[in-house]
């Protein structure tokens, strides 16, 4: 019997790593505050929104055997997470990220992902051998996923007919890794999720606001994308319907990491209990800006 979570989220599973002052930083800046270690990474972090909205995630990305593995498999079990698919490897150790947050935002970050990256295709075992999924038989339900995986992963998950009955819900992890969503773009499948630079960055081009940029990623061949602009308006686009836009609340900005993943998990959790987009949109937008405020644990 195959056992169907709510949604699968795919991608990195690692240590956050973060570094918060509530001094302006700059280049070279030495100051007090606070170094936490947390569970975190893009598909980890989706996976813990959904969960607190009363989904049951199940994540799909690689762990390390170390010390550090074990204790993070534990912890994503403690938050109700559904663990028995990833991938633990031997041979690679648990991925980490680390970043700096001043009062003027991200100052700068780190995501060491490689052992994501060496597992390749090994992480997506469960979607073929009969325990999610398999060939004549694929995956019907949500797929969160995040661009931390490599180009050839992406590209093969973008076309295969093993995600062709999924509702691929995509994100790029990271400015630095948008161009990685082109092949979403390409092929013309999943909903995209982007803040405005990675939107031009997919375009290459700038857009001044969130609108123009979800309506060139639209032109570009994207089914249906939405676009964050920070405490500016968010838009959501597709083929052949208006372009939405909400504008998010405003708050204390005490916290940057894990917006945009928070912003993603509660749209998605919104549609799921059957909000239309035109209130989806700004249901998430309010979720991302009580997370930065600080207003939900982490």
């Amino acid at each position: 019997m195959i056992r169907h979570p709510d949604i699968l989220c795919i991608g990195s599973v690692l240590w956050d790593i973060i570094g918060r002052s509530a001094s302006v930083m700059r280049q070279g800046s030495d100051v007090p505050g606070r170094i936490s270690r947390l569970p975190g990474g893009v598909a980890l972090n989706i996976a813990m929104t959904l969960a607190r909205f009363g989904l049951r995630p199940a994540l799909l990305s690689a762990v390390g055997r170390d010390a550090e593995g074990h204790e993070l498999i534990a912890a994503a079990e403690d938050l109700g997470l559904e663990t028995e698919y990833v991938y633990r490897s031997d041979d690679l150790p648990t991925d980490r990220y680390m970043a700096i947050e001043g009062a003027n935002g991200l100052i700068a970050a780190i995501a060491d992902a490689h052992s994501l990256e060496a597992a390749g295709d090994k992480i997506l075992r469960p979607l073929a051998d009969g325990r999610l999924g398999t060939a004549t038989a694929p995956w019907r339900g949500p797929v969160a996923l995040d661009g931390n995986l490599t180009r050839p992963l992406l590209e093969r998950i973008a076309r295969d007919d093993m995600f062709a009955q999924a509702d691929l819900r995509v994100a790029p992890a990271s400015p630095g890794k948008a161009e990685r969503l082109n092949p979403f773009i390409a092929h013309n499948r999943g909903t995209l999720y982007v803040n405005l630079e990675e939107a031009g960055i997919l375009c290459a081009d700038q857009f001044p606001d969130s609108t123009t940029a979800a309506q060139g990623l639209v032109a570009r061949g994207a089914a249906r994308v939405l676009v964050t602009n920070g405490g500016n308006d968010a838009a959501e686009a597709r083929a052949g319907a208006e372009t939405l836009t909400a504008r998010p609340p405003q708050v204390l900005v005490t916290r940057v990491t894990g917006a945009g993943d928070t912003f993603m998990a509660a749209h998605i959790a919104a549609e799921r209990a059957g909000a239309d987009p035109a209130a989806a949109l700004p249901r998430a937008l309010e979720a991302a800006a009580r997370y930065v405020s600080g207003e939900t644990p982490l």
